[in-house]
Formats: C-alpha cells, sequence, structure tokens
C-alpha cells in the first residue's frame, strides 16, 4: 500500500508513521498540504497517485486555503480512497463547539459550555457557569491557549479584547477534577492504549504543560465511553480525554481526530504508529 501523510513538515509524528509503515512493508511519503494543487478534467492530481491519506497536521492558512485542503480530503473520500481521519471528522473535531455540541446531544456528559460572540454575553454566562470558568481557543490542542477566570474583573477584561479582535468566546464550567484525567486512544473497536494523566502544579493534565503519565487500565464503562464519543464525531481513530467530575462522573472533555502519541506510546509500551498503519492497510 502507498500511503501520503499530510502534514505540514515532517516532524516526529510523520517519521513514526514512516518507521512504521516502512516494518509493515508498505511504502509512505510525507506530503505538505501546503504543496497541493488539483484538477478537475485535466488529468489526474497529485493524491491520486496514492492508496490512502493519513491526515498528521492542517497548517495554518487563510479560510480559503484550509478550505482548499479540506475540500482534497472530501473529494479523495468520494473517489473510494481511505482516509484517516474521514474529512467530516476531522471538520467537526478541530471545533471544540460542534464536537461538544455533538457529545451533548448523543448524551455524552460534557461540562456545561457556552460559546458567545459578544463580551455582555460572556459576562452573563460567565456568572451563570458559577463565576468559575475555562476559557479555550475554538481550535487549538496540548491545553494551549486554556486559561481558568475565577475573577470578574479580569474575565470582563478578557472578553472584551476576544470581542474586539473577532474571536469566539467559549467557555466551559470549571469541573473540580482529582488532579487528573485519562486518555483512551481509540482505534476502530477498541481502545489500544490509555494513560492517566497527572497535573503538576497547575490544573491542567497535559503531558505537553507538564502533566505526569502513567499507564492505566480502564474500566469496561469507561472503555465503552470513549468507544462511544469516538463514534458520535466520526472518528475511526481518536484520541479521547474523559475527566473524572466530584460526584463520581466521567466526562469527556475532548475528542481529537488527529491524536498524538508521543508520550502515549512509550507510557503504555505500545507501538501506535504501527497500529495505525495497519489498521488503514485491513481496511477502514
Amino acid at each position: 500500500m502507498r500511503i501520503a501523510i499530510l502534514s505540514g513538515g515532517t516532524g516526529w509524528h510523520v517519521q513514526d508513521l514512516l518507521r512504521a509503515a516502512g516494518e509493515l512493508k508498505h511504502e509512505a511519503v510525507p506530503v505538505d498540504f501546503r504543496a497541493l494543487s488539483a484538477r478537475a478534467n485535466a488529468g489526474s492530481d497529485a493524491l491520486a497517485r496514492f492508496d490512502a491519506l493519513v491526515v498528521r497536521t492542517m497548517p495554518a492558512g487563510s479560510l480559503e486555503q484550509v478550505v482548499f485542503r479540506m475540500d482534497l480530503l472530501h473529494e479523495a473520500a468520494a473517489r473510494g480512497m481511505p482516509v484517516l481521519n474521514p474529512p467530516r471528522a476531522v471538520e467537526v473535531c478541530v471545533d471544540k463547539y460542534l464536537t461538544t455540541a455533538r457529545l451533548a446531544r448523543a448524551g455524552i456528559a460534557t461540562p456545561p459550555t457556552v460559546v458567545c460572540q459578544k463580551s455582555d454575553d460572556a459576562m452573563t454566562c460567565f456568572a451563570d457557569l458559577g463565576g468559575d470558568v475555562v476559557l479555550k481557543p475554538l481550535f487549538g490542542s496540548e491545553g494551549r491557549g486554556m486559561c481558568r477566570i475565577t475573577d470578574p474583573e479580569t474575565a470582563w477584561r478578557t472578553f472584551r479584547v476576544l470581542e474586539q479582535t473577532g474571536q469566539v468566546i467559549y467557555l466551559q464550567q470549571f469541573v473540580r477534577h482529582p488532579g487528573r484525567d485519562f486518555r483512551a486512544f481509540v482505534i476502530g473497536d477498541r481502545v489500544v492504549a490509555s494513560m492517566c494523566r497527572t497535573a503538576v502544579n497547575d490544573w491542567r493534565t497535559n503531558v505537553a504543560q507538564g502533566g505526569t503519565a502513567e499507564p492505566v487500565a480502564l474500566s469496561a464503562s469507561e472503555t465503552a465511553l470513549a468507544l462511544r464519543a469516538a463514534e458520535v464525531v466520526g472518528c475511526p481513530i481518536a484520541g479521547v480525554d474523559l475527566l473524572p467530575g466530584p460526584n463520581g462522573e466521567m466526562f469527556v472533555i475532548e475528542v481529537n481526530a488527529v491524536p498524538g502519541w508521543k508520550a502515549l506510546a512509550p507510557t503504555c509500551g505500545v507501538d501506535v504508529a504501527k497500529e495505525v498503519v495497519r489498521f488503514l492497510a485491513e481496511g477502514t
């Protein structure tokens, strides 16, 4: 199988996929999203020479550039080419609001969430959410750009800046958690690896933000919750974050359609890259 690894460079995850594909006797090629072009009634385009696509990262770009790159994924999928993850799943999961809305509609527990465009509305919602919220960028990962706000004056100043710079204000009620959460790596109908992440001098548990990780065996109910969350957003492959609540409940905080495994793989002793390539080769 000839696999295109779509990204904006040749970082660690691309290299790990190249290694895994080679060891499994497949040919993998890194392809920069920013260099792609397309043809319609004018011969085949660059992606047509591959048997499957893996979306590793979506480089920053203008709205037109990002829409065009997604169009390429949609067109490849429409031609019957396996794409991991499917373009619609990528679109849903890159948008925290749409992910949360899908999960909530499916009856999956998520923290109370409000998305506003006006700072006055956000201030009302700040109070409605108990005056203790996590402000998140609509697009983002690894805990970057998140902040916890408990002070009304700080909230007002922050929300005003976001409104004036044309940004969306995404607020979640802060969940008083035990300082840890779980990352489940879903492939198909299995959780192939899972770890417990513990915060270190921070409320954020992300390893990229200094959290520590150790392998964990999820319970049957936690495994089912992770699989259900991935299914709801249409992801054959997903990183699902589960957060214990103060009353024994389990929240789904995020479903990542382009999940990383740099910390997960050595923590759990699982060759995640090979699991991804095998899943792709065996048919998605």
